[in-house]
């Protein structure tokens, strides 16, 4: 679904854990914002961008394959 966000999360060892942890929800739950199953808030989304790198723009982060071709 957010096939930068999946890069960067390699590139930085950053799991979905992590990720749910960060925002405070179940991975379960983290795992179907992923998969755009679920919504993802601006707070959510800021919040996995700063656990990853402050230095990303949330726009990069957050394209989807659609917005990529």
């Amino acid at each position: 679904m957010f096939p930068n966000l999946d890069a960067e999360m390699a590139r930085y060892k950053v799991s979905q854990g992590t990720l749910a942890t960060a925002i405070g929800v179940r991975p379960y739950t983290m795992s179907l914002k992923l998969k755009g199953k679920a919504p993802i808030t601006l707070d959510e989304a800021t919040k996995i961008r700063d656990t990853i790198n402050k230095e990303l723009s949330l726009e990069y982060l957050f394209e989807t394959e659609a917005e990529a071709k």
